[in-house]
């Protein structure tokens, strides 16, 4: 004669889970990974908010440096040489982000991605916090309803992104100029590069990208370019979350330096002039 097994009941509405009273029998420190993740996220939300709304001091003119917080800058309002492709948009208030074309597309991108998804459900949202440890919330309904259904818009970001990433390499070749108007090298020159590159980097190895590139593709041998590029992607792709990281700093970085330069607290390490 055999028996039924019993299932595991249900644990403040997170689905089956063993019936113990204990919210975690986890003794390792599992909360680092979450709070560091919290603290860097945290820390760039604040960052790039005050300085979107700085309107001032990103904008290098004797050797070109661009922000990417404020590129591309098409408005008026902007500082002069600054509009590499033109003001169609006039003078804004003061209130209004100078960047307003490209930035909430970026942070758009930034917030659907599979891997900030992961970390921000997990470190600010604590959902769960980490594995067999009981989550918070009684309710959850998935990304099927208001406003997580919104990740689901992550594909169209990635397309827009693509684009503004072109615009930061436009970028990057006017950061090459010298003082006397000619070619140069400077450190600014170095990091704006580097930033594109880790742009690229994540760019490239979005999921989103991957699918573009041999997504419902039912036989990969009568397509043996987008097989090739899948191949290619796909090697990105589990680098994905550190090309997401490294690049949240080189942002960071190279927004600060330029507001250094630009402001007069240093002055650019020029290598070539």
């Amino acid at each position: 004669m055999t028996t039924t097994p019993t299932r595991p009941r249900s644990v403040a509405g997170a689905g089956p889970r063993a019936a113990i009273a204990a919210k975690t029998l986890r003794t390792d420190g599992w909360r680092t990974s979450p709070l560091s993740i919290a603290a860097i996220l945290l820390f760039f939300i604040v960052y790039s908010t005050i300085r979107i709304f700085m309107a001032k001091w990103y904008f290098v003119p004797e050797h070109g440096y661009l922000t990417p917080l404020y590129s591309p800058c098409l408005s008026d309002s902007c500082q002069e040489g600054a509009s590499h492709f033109g003001t169609p948009f006039g003078e804004f208030p003061r209130w209004l982000p100078l960047g307003l074309a490209a930035f909430p597309f970026v942070a758009g991108f930034r917030v659907t991605c599979y891997y900030y998804r992961k970390s921000g459900y997990r470190s600010l949202w604590l959902s769960p916090q980490a594995c067999a440890v009981q989550e918070p919330h009684k309710k959850y309904s998935g990304e099927t309803r208001f406003p997580l259904v919104f990740m689901n818009s992550h594909r169209y970001f990635f397309y827009v992104a693509s684009l503004i990433l072109l615009i930061n390499v436009w970028d990057a070749f006017h950061a090459f100029k010298g003082d006397d108007g000619g070619f140069g090298i400077g450190l600014g020159s170095l990091i704006i590069v580097v930033n594109v590159l880790a742009l690229a980097g994540y760019t490239a190895s979005c999921h989103a990208c991957r699918h573009v590139m041999g997504g419902r593709l039912k036989h990969f041998s009568k397509h043996p370019v987008r097989y090739r590029l899948w191949t290619l992607i796909s090697k990105l792709n589990t680098r994905h979350g550190t090309f997401a990281m490294t690049s949240l700093f080189t942002v960071i970085l190279t927004d600060a330096y330029i507001m250094a330069v630009s402001a007069g607290w240093i002055t650019d390490l020029r290598i070539w002039n």
